[in-house]
């Protein structure tokens, strides 16, 4: 007997033909798809567990997130009327704090807020970079989704010793990996390249030698400061730093990406790297109006992987992941001209570019028999889907979490008809509830209705890191005078 047949809905299946049927059935059976195709009569009586009339309904692979920061998601709203330098402030103070083992209480209840907002909008797979990930594991794996995790590593960000975070990289790789049926894996994480030594990407590389098959996950030519930086690290620019380390491969999982020249992409597009484009947090916090915007039209005319991330969802207040179709195409189109990307390319990037990214594109991202059985459902009866003629169109321009009905992963129905059914709403709202309250209380936060006020400058101060930061702003102000006056 099957576990799941949903009949006579339009399927979406991502797979390389980008095949739609308009009256189709999906079939799972032992975690996997067994079968997909034209719906047949009697469909509605095979034997399965779960028998879905799809009629009205469109059937699409799970969404993948393929970069993101979760530990904060409790902070949702907080950071929201800032500008750029109070937030990168705020969030230094919290992030050292988060690294020396502090609040522990809104980093799980954070990770249960999104794994629930993430069921609900059809993310089925999540790549995370944060400080403690490890409070999101069990998670992330008793709700059933599917997640990529690890542990930040910087040592010019923060001032946790740095020999103390590469040992934590590895008992979190050891713990963790591969747990959950599969379903939980492990990912190195150098945060960035203008808060790391080259010592850092040094070791990064040794620890990846020794873990061949997990991905590498980094901040990449986000800032101006990343190619000085990694001149002062002793590399011709960012990407040639990570090719002398031995880190420019198929492994690497590059975020953003946004100041990257023609060059920069064929070299990222030559090594198999795949990029993670992350529009909204960009549209919504821009340090610098004048700086490029991230070549995504390039990047695939290149052949590279680009898959699209929520970032910090918690700094533009959306857990929307198909909204970020929709505002990475209205960001190509302000920066290059309309027509940058179809909106099946977008569908693409969505799904099975966001598992290839993660190095899973032959497991999932798309509706082909043997596939891990990740789906969602959306309901297509609300009348902004009338009349239906360009599907994909409606999954990136009209589409929204509120569409999504049931949600599969690995063969388990986590949401059926709206409802979460691996874990307890209420439950999961007021622990989040109790642990904001306990946050502004031990921090002298003042969060509510009407908006957040966070605690005054001595108080920030005192939480601020200082070793590392200071190291950076020193490597980056000798560098910069050796380009302003070169021998």
């Amino acid at each position: 007997m099957s576990e799941f047949v949903i009949h006579d809905a339009t399927v979406l299946t991502v797979d390389e033909s980008n095949r739609l049927y308009e009256n189709g059935t999906v079939v799972v059976s032992d975690g996997r798809i067994a079968e997909v195709r034209p719906s047949e009569p009697g469909d509605a009586d095979l034997a399965a567990d779960h028998v879905v009339d799809g009629a009205g309904t469109l059937v699409m692979p799970g969404l993948v997130n393929s970069h993101s920061h979760l530990e904060l998601t409790g902070l949702l709203g907080a950071f929201s009327e800032m500008d750029t330098s109070e937030l990168l402030v705020q969030m230094t103070a919290i992030a050292q704090r988060l690294g020396e083992g502090a609040y522990e209480y809104l980093s799980t209840a954070s990770y249960e807020l999104a794994a629930l907002n993430f069921i609900r909008g059809g993310v089925t797979t999540v790549n995370s970079m944060d400080a403690r990930p490890e409070h999101g594991v069990d998670v992330f794996g008793e709700a059933g989704l599917r997640g990529f995790f690890g542990p930040w590593i910087s040592d010019l960000f923060w001032d946790v010793p740095v020999d103390e975070q590469f040992e934590r990289a590895r008992t979190f790789v050891d713990r963790h990996h591969d747990t959950y049926d599969g379903r939980i894996r492990a990912t190195l994480c150098p945060h960035d390249d203008w808060s790391c030594s080259r010592s850092v990407w040094e070791r990064t590389a040794d620890l990846a030698a020794d873990y061949p098959e997990l991905p590498v996950h980094t901040h990449l030519l986000e800032l101006d400061a990343s190619d000085t930086m990694a001149r002062a690290n002793g590399g011709a620019d960012s990407l040639a730093l990570l090719d002398d380390v031995g880190l420019l491969d198929d492994r690497l999982v590059a975020a953003h990406f946004r100041v990257a020249d023609d060059e920069d992409v064929r070299r990222v597009a030559d090594a198999g790297a795949a990029v993670a484009h992350c529009p909204s947090i960009f549209c919504y916090w821009n340090p610098d109006g004048d700086a490029p915007w991230t070549p995504v039209p390039e990047l695939r005319r290149a052949g590279a992987t680009v898959g699209l991330g929520l970032d910090d969802h918690y700094w533009h207040d959306s857990y929307d992941l198909f909204g970020e179709a929709r505002q990475a195409r209205l960001a190509a189109t302000l920066d290059s001209g309309d027509q940058q990307f179809s909106s099946m390319e977008l569908v693409r990037m969505l799904t099975i570019e966001g598992a290839r990214a993660l190095g899973v594109g032959d497991e999932l991202g798309s509706l082909e028999p043997g596939k891990r059985a990740d789906l969602a459902v959306l309901d297509l009866s609300d009348p902004k889907f009338a009349p239906r003629t360009n599907v994909p169109a409606m999954v990136v321009n009209a589409a929204s979490p509120a569409d999504v009905e049931t949600v599969v992963v690995d063969g388990e129905v986590l949401l059926r008809d709206g409802e979460v059914l691996t874990m307890d709403q209420d439950a999961v709202l007021d622990r989040v509830t109790a642990a904001v309250d306990r946050f502004a209380d031990e921090t002298g936060w003042e969060l509510g209705p009407g908006g957040a006020d966070p605690p005054g400058g001595l108080r920030t101060a005192a939480d601020l890191p200082k070793r590392g930061p200071a190291h950076l702003l020193a490597r980056l102000g000798v560098q910069s005078v050796k380009d302003a006056f070169p021998p």
